[in-house]
C-alpha cells in the first residue's frame, strides 16, 4: 500500500487515445491503495461510466486553432473558465500530484495545478510531444515518456524525462499471454486492418483493390479481419464479397486487443496505442502514419518498431494497391517472417508500463523525484 494519504488527479483529453493510458494508470493506482479522480472535457463523459475514479470533473476547454482574431479571443476565453474551474475544483479536493496525458483538455487543470503549487507529471505518449503538453511542459516536475526518446524537445524538458513506455488496458495485457496462431506453410495468414479509434479511409480505399490483385489462390488463404468506417463499411463489405471472400467488416471493435492476438499481420496507422498495444502483444505490421499531422508523431512512433524489424513502414503517399498486393504476396510465401516481426516487436513492449508510471507519480507525490 502507497504512503500517499491524498488523492491523485488525473487530466486527460476526452478521447480513447488519452483516456486509455489514463485508465490503465488509474487502476494500477487503485490496486496501491491510492483514490483517483478525473478532470477532462464534457466528451469523457461517455467514458466515464468504466473509469475507475472516484469522481469526475469535466472544466471548460478548447483547442486554440489558425482562424479568425474572434474565434482565437473564444478559445481563450474558454480555456480561462476553464482553468477558474479547475482551480475551485483542485482546491477542494487537495490532491497530492496531478497527472497530465495530453490534449488541450488537460491545460486548465495543469495551470490551475501550478497556481496551486501542486507536484505535476506530464505523459507523453507519443515520440515526439505534442501541442497541449509543450505549452505546458516547464510547469511539470517530471514527464514520462511513452518511448525511448522524446523528439523536438529543449534540453530543459528532456532533462526532466524518464522512460516508462504507454500504460495499456488489462485487455492488452491479457491478450499478450496469447500465442500467435499456428502458421502452416500453404495455410492461412490472419490480417487485420485497422485504422484507429475513427478509422482511416485509406485503409478502405487501398486493402480491399490490393487483395482483388492477387490471385484466387492467394485471396483464398488470407483471413481478413477490417474495420472501415460507417460510411465506408458496405462498400468494403461489398468489394470482399465480389471476390468470394467472407472477410469481417466493421466501424469499430469492443475487443480490438483479441484481434491483434488472433491476427498474424496488422495493417494500421501509427498512433501512440497502436504501436504499443503492437508491442506488447506481439504482432508484425505494416504502419502507414498520418501524413498531415505537424508535427509527424505517427512517422516517429512507427520509426521504433521499424527500426527493430517490428514493422514495416509506409508513407501514404506510395502506399497503392500494387505495393501492397506484392508485400502479402511475399507474407504467403513465407509466413514464417511474421514470427520474426511478432518476437521483435514483443522485445519493444511494455506491459508493466503502468507499474512503472506509478512508481513514478508516487515518488513525485513524496517528494522523492
Amino acid at each position: 500500500m502507497s504512503a500517499v494519504a491524498a488523492p491523485v488527479l488525473l487530466a486527460a483529453g476526452g478521447t480513447g487515445g488519452h483516456l486509455f493510458p489514463a485508465e490503465a494508470l488509474a487502476r494500477a493506482l487503485a490496486a496501491r491503495g491510492v483514490a483517483v479522480e478525473l478532470m477532462t472535457d464534457d466528451r469523457a463523459l461517455k467514458y466515464g461510466v468504466d473509469f475507475p475514479a472516484r469522481a469526475l470533473h469535466a472544466v471548460p476547454s478548447a483547442t486554440p486553432r489558425s482562424g479568425s482574431p474572434v474565434a482565437k479571443a473564444a478559445a481563450a476565453g474558454q480555456l480561462s473558465r476553464g482553468v477558474l474551474a479547475a482551480w475551485r475544483t483542485i482546491g477542494r479536493i487537495r490532491p497530492s500530484v496531478i497527472v497530465g496525458f495530453g490534449g488541450y483538455p488537460t491545460v486548465p487543470p495543469i495551470v490551475a495545478a501550478s497556481i496551486r503549487a501542486v507536484p505535476i507529471v506530464l505523459h507523453e505518449q507519443n515520440a515526439v510531444m505534442g501541442k497541449a503538453n509543450r505549452f505546458v511542459a516547464n510547469r511539470a516536475a517530471r514527464i514520462a515518456t511513452g518511448f525511448p526518446k522524446l523528439g523536438k524537445v529543449p534540453d530543459s524538458i528532456a532533462a526532466k524525462a524518464s522512460f516508462t513506455g504507454n500504460p495499456v488496458r488489462p485487455a492488452v495485457v491479457a491478450a499478450s499471454r496469447r500465442a500467435m496462431p499456428d502458421l502452416v506453410p500453404g495455410g492461412t495468414v490472419s490480417l487485420l486492418v485497422t485504422g484507429g479509434s475513427q478509422g482511416a479511409r485509406v485503409m478502405s480505399d487501398i486493402v480491399p483493390a490490393a487483395v482483388a490483385l492477387l490471385d484466387a489462390d492467394a485471396r483464398g488463404r488470407l483471413g481478413i479481419v477490417q474495420q472501415a468506417r460507417g460510411e465506408d463499411e458496405a462498400r468494403v463489405r461489398n468489394a470482399y464479397a465480389a471476390l468470394g471472400m467472407e472477410a469481417e467488416v466493421m466501424p469499430f471493435f469492443a475487443d480490438l486487443p483479441d484481434r491483434m492476438a488472433q491476427a498474424h499481420l496488422v495493417v494500421a496507422r501509427a498512433g501512440a496505442s497502436t504501436v504499443s498495444e503492437l508491442a506488447v502483444i506481439g504482432r508484425g505490421a505494416i504502419l502507414v502514419p498520418f501524413p498531415h499531422a505537424l508535427d509527424q508523431d505517427q512517422a516517429a512512433n512507427a520509426a521504433v518498431l521499424s527500426a527493430s524489424g517490428a514493422a514495416i513502414v509506409r508513407d501514404q503517399s506510395v502506399f497503392t494497391p500494387e505495393w501492397l498486393a506484392e508485400e502479402l504476396r511475399r507474407v504467403l510465401n513465407d509466413p514464417a517472417e511474421l514470427l520474426v516481426r511478432a518476437d521483435a516487436a514483443r522485445h519493444d513492449g511494455r506491459p508493466d508500463a503502468a507499474e512503472r508510471l506509478a512508481d513514478l507519480v508516487l515518488a513525485v507525490a513524496e517528494g522523492k523525484a
